[in-house]
């Protein structure tokens, strides 16, 4: 573990603290705590004098970046670090390619929203990109444990506010940008110039492996890069077939290829294509990648399907305009039956997003139960004031008790029909204010299912 921390709490004995100047925070504040939990010095902007050495700078987070790439890069530098950004399909693809590499007998570990895997979940993260200091402490972890390749989900947010800053890449990899995190960045510009940041942090020969269909990809092009996608690209996806199945043809300079897979609908396509390239990339045949695609799966909480009787319900994170589409035009390519939706919105992040959200659930659904989602410090009538604004459709009910709102949608599902619980996914636990109450969508659908008494 590295001895330098700018989180007070996880101060060790003899760690160094940080004493780092946020936008509603100022570090100097927690270094009683930090003095009281072991550490041995303190680094300040401030003049003030601890009770343990303590050193003034001019920039405290400058100096936490020069000890951290002064003490570590070596480490890093030994490494074969993968960065995922984008919009959507993140986790799922960062998740694949971590199988994958496992599979192919390269140590991989993973870092990102669903935790921190090394062959197994190691711990759950509070953000997709940790602060910098707890991401070189789950790389060095990593490469102590015999890791010499991480994956890395790889956050807007987390670029904008330098948890990268230090760490070079081998691969940045790009999957799209659609509207998301607009509270944080104001625009989509805004938005996309955050994520460049990781594209100009790859190794000298490092690699970008870039999504031709979107139109965002100009942005990242780098010194070494190549493309996926229906358009013209490097990684040539072609007729696809849908179902609770899929299969599409992958045509690239070394031949032409027929993948198959388990996982379900057309973004599920470019996530997987995405996989393929990366590994391919590191030097590993197609041939392969394919023969150990039958036991490579999506992460819990991403189109994660119960059957219930003639019924299917799907829980799935998307919390996206985009990412609800895809999910909508997936039902829609694999089942003929009506579809009913639970879902919400955040609370304390895009409102702008929310009535645009409710239009595609309503017309996409037979019919709508709108529930809560994480609320954080936002009051659950703001958010559905939001979600109505300019709303003409009738279809939908507002339940605020997400386990009700559950059952509710249950209930409605008559032979062939189709339930989407959407906007948790994998997580355990309901954020309200500055309380985690635990609360997982698929054990709720269980719970509801096995009372009735139905078999799964």
């Amino acid at each position: 573990m590295i001895n330098i921390k700018s989180d007070s709490r996880k101060i060790k004995n003899n760690d160094i603290f940080v004493a780092l100047k946020g936008i509603s925070s100022n570090g100097d504040d927690y270094v009683p705590k930090a003095i009281e939990n072991g550490a041995s010095k303190i680094i300040t902007e401030s003049d003030n004098k601890y009770s343990v050495e303590t050193i003034k700078v001019s920039d405290s987070r400058i100096y936490l970046e020069n000890y951290l790439k002064d003490n570590y890069s070596k480490y890093l530098d030994e490494m074969t670090l993968i960065g995922i950004t984008g919009t959507n399909g993140k986790t799922t693809t960062s998740y694949l390619i971590y199988q994958m590499l496992n599979k192919l007998n390269i140590k991989c570990a993973y870092i990102g929203t669903i935790g921190f895997y090394m062959e197994d979940k190691v711990c759950s993260l509070p953000n997709t990109s940790p602060d910098i200091c707890d991401l070189y402490d789950l790389i060095i972890t990593a490469y102590d444990n015999g890791y010499k390749t991480i994956v890395i989900e790889v956050s807007s947010q987390g670029l904008d506010m330098n948890r990268f800053n230090t760490i070079k890449f081998d691969y940045a990899l790009f999957t799209n940008l659609t509207q998301d995190h607009l509270d944080y960045h104001k625009t989509m510009e805004n938005y996309s110039i955050a994520k460049r940041k990781l594209f100009d942090s790859l190794k000298e020969n490092g690699l970008s492996i870039l999504n031709i269909d979107d139109d965002y990809n100009k942005l990242y092009v780098t010194k070494n890069t190549v493309y996926y996608g229906t358009g013209e690209s490097d990684y040539n996806i072609r007729d696809i077939k849908l179902g609770f199945n899929t299969t599409y043809k992958l045509n690239t300079k070394s031949g032409d290829y027929i993948i198959k897979s388990n996982l379900i609908g057309k973004y599920n396509v470019y996530n997987l294509t995405l996989a393929i390239a990366l590994v391919n990339k590191m030097g590993v045949d197609i041939n392969k990648i394919i023969n150990i695609l039958d036991s490579v799966n999506a992460p819990n909480g991403r189109m994660d399907i119960v059957k219930y009787n003639s019924n299917i319900i799907a829980i799935d994170y998307a919390h996206t305009p985009d990412a609800m589409e895809n999910i909508y035009n997936t039902i829609k390519e694999v089942s003929n039956g009506n579809i009913y939706t639970v879902f919400g919105c955040t609370g304390s992040r895009d409102r702008l997003k929310r009535p645009i959200m409710m239009k595609i659930a309503c017309s996409n659904s037979k019919f709508a139960i709108v529930t809560s989602d994480d609320l954080h410090d936002e009051e659950f009538s703001q958010i559905i004031s939001d979600m109505l604004k300019n709303n003409k459709y009738m279809n939908f009910e507002v339940i605020q008790d997400r386990g009700k709102a559950i059952l509710k949608g249950i209930n409605l599902l008559n032979k062939g029909d189709i339930l989407l619980i959407l906007g948790k996914g994998h997580e355990d636990f309901i954020i309200i204010k500055d309380k985690k109450i635990p609360f997982n969508d698929k054990e709720e659908v269980n719970k509801i299912i096995n009372k009735i008494g139905v078999k799964i």
